[in-house]
């Protein structure tokens, strides 16, 4: 039986198994996140990054960035994290902050479902999330 055929003992499908680097090799545009997976009321998104973003922030929830590859600079008023490969930093509710990448990075999100990308900044790099 494989994976995509099999079920847990509640009755409910069995998760497939997600390999981060093949769902990364399957796109090329920037600032667009994709979902791989969603955990509860949560979505496990994957963008690829380079330059800045803009300013925004996130009122109702805390952000999770994990760098899977590149480096990835979360700028804030009260200064900047740098992260490496491996490394996560969570951005607290209503911290403004702005992600901004030298070179291109591919990271992973921990979010809520529904939430924006860009805040409550709407804009031109607005993206709902698409499955990867």
């Amino acid at each position: 039986m494989t994976t995509s055929e099999s079920t847990h003992e509640n009755g409910r499908p069995a998760a497939a198994v997600v390999n981060i680097a093949d769902k990364l090799a399957g796109f090329t545009e920037q600032w667009a996140p994709h979902r791989i997976a969603r955990v509860n009321d949560y979505e496990v998104k994957i963008a690829k990054i380079q330059g800045e973003f803009i300013w925004h922030t996130h009122e109702e929830t805390d952000e999770l960035f994990l760098v899977v590859s590149g480096t990835l600079t979360i700028r804030l008023r009260a200064g900047n994290v740098v992260l490496n490969p491996g490394e996560i930093y969570v951005v607290p509710r209503g911290v403004e902050h702005c992600p901004q990448a030298d070179g291109e990075t591919a990271i992973l999100l921990f979010e809520p479902v529904g939430t924006v990308n860009t805040g409550g900044e709407a804009g031109d790099r607005t993206r709902e999330p698409v499955d990867a």
